[in-house]
């Protein structure tokens, strides 16, 4: 079973194994990772699984969808390397796949419409 690793802020990494097939979204509710919400149940129609994907793995996990890039473009912080973690799929090719969560200051300010 692949492995993601998931980097909160603070720098604490979580290691789940997680079936192919599943959402890096669900993997990480599923087990519990601070600082991913979705909200919309992996429906692409929220952002709050927004991460960071290291860039070794950014080709990896492909391009970003058309609805993907209408939410980050709505999005609070997005970088380059934004996607939003349910619409990356966990194949074999992806075990040891690093991504990294935003700020829980961030997440919350997009949350509640407030900066800061």
């Amino acid at each position: 079973m692949p492995k993601v690793t998931y980097i909160e802020s603070d720098g604490t990494e979580h290691r789940i194994n997680i079936a192919v097939g599943t959402s890096v979204m669900r993997g990480a509710i599923d087990n519990n990772i601070p600082g991913i919400d979705g909200d919309c149940d992996g429906e692409c129609a929220c952002g709050t699984c927004h991460v960071y994907v290291d860039s070794n793995w950014l080709a990896k996990t492909g391009p970003r969808t058309p609805n993907e890039e209408v939410l980050l473009d709505m999005s609070v912080d997005t970088q380059p390397n934004s996607r939003l973690a349910c619409r990356i799929n966990m194949t074999d090719t992806l075990d040891g796949l690093t991504v990294r969560l935003l700020p829980r200051s961030i997440e919350l300010a997009r949350k509640t419409g407030t900066s800061g």
